[in-house]
């Protein structure tokens, strides 16, 4: 995941950073310290980068990799 991808899941929910953080039981900072990294996520802790997965997937949001990264909604 890139810090663009967890802007634009977050931005697909019309979420805010406070949302993200309830709904991942992190703290605010750490969401606004991940989005503010340039580029990969790589260097964050496995846990924090499941629980932020976890509440998109929950949500309907999926990840796309590759040469071209985003996010988008599942059909429902």
């Amino acid at each position: 995941m890139i810090s663009a991808q967890l802007r634009a899941a977050r931005a697909l929910l019309n979420w805010s950073q406070s949302d993200l953080a309830e709904r991942t039981e992190l703290s605010v900072e750490t969401i606004k310290r991940l989005e503010r990294i340039n580029g990969t996520l790589d260097a964050t802790k496995v846990s924090t980068l499941s629980a932020i997965t976890g509440a998109f997937a929950k949500a309907g949001v999926e990840f796309t990799n590759g040469d071209a990264p985003g996010v988008k909604l599942r059909k429902k």
